[in-house]
């Protein structure tokens, strides 16, 4: 291994902690709660353009280190392992799954898209399978009959505003943030570290 790449290595987990440490601390700012989990914060944005800077391995390692993180520090709402698994482990990891868009410059865009959908996919399914509400239940003041449609719901109410969140930062910091999310900083494509 080169020097250079061994300075990228180290670049990439470097960052990694930094940008996994302020989704944390961002995850405490709570713009809405919801009673049975689901919050809107802007936590998010920085998972995405880790993701984004270093591409999709290193995403999704960073997604999940999130994960378990919310998991063990943001008091988490679970029913069981299943629920720990699912709703924490494996929902933030696929916020990694943005750096399928990596040095493309509307990347950060479609990737908070996609990287948002798969953890609200992760979501929905939890809800269908763990939480299985007891038909009928109530929430916004509507009554549900169909436990897949309460999870699009339930879960859509949160993971809606945090894309769309996610988005506008995406668009306030684009131009000063620019060189940093299309990785131009870093010394060339070629030299990043190996998806």
């Amino acid at each position: 291994m080169s020097k250079k790449t061994a300075a990228l290595n180290i670049r990439c987990l470097c960052e990694a902690a930094i940008l996994v440490a302020l989704a944390q601390a961002l995850s405490y700012v709570k713009l809405m709660q919801l009673p049975n989990g689901g919050s809107l914060t802007p936590a998010m944005f920085p998972m995405l353009l880790f993701a984004i800077r270093w591409g999709v391995k290193p995403g999704l390692l960073a997604g999940f280190v999130f994960g378990l993180l919310q998991l063990i520090f943001d008091g988490a709402y679970a029913w069981g392992w299943q629920s720990m698994l699912l709703d924490y482990l494996v929902a933030f990891t696929p916020l990694g799954l943005a750096g399928l868009f990596q040095g493309k410059s509307w990347g950060i865009f479609a990737g908070t898209v996609v990287g948002c959908a798969c953890r609200f996919a992760v979501h929905y399914i939890s809800g269908i399978t763990i939480y299985k509400i007891i038909a009928p239940t109530e929430l916004l003041g509507m009554t549900f009959t169909s436990p897949s449609f309460y999870s699009l719901v339930y879960n859509g109410s949160y993971m809606l505003p945090n894309t769309i969140l996610a988005l506008i930062l995406a668009g306030v910091l684009y131009t000063p943030l620019k060189k940093y999310i299309l990785a131009q900083d870093l010394a060339s494509p070629a030299s990043a570290p190996k998806q």
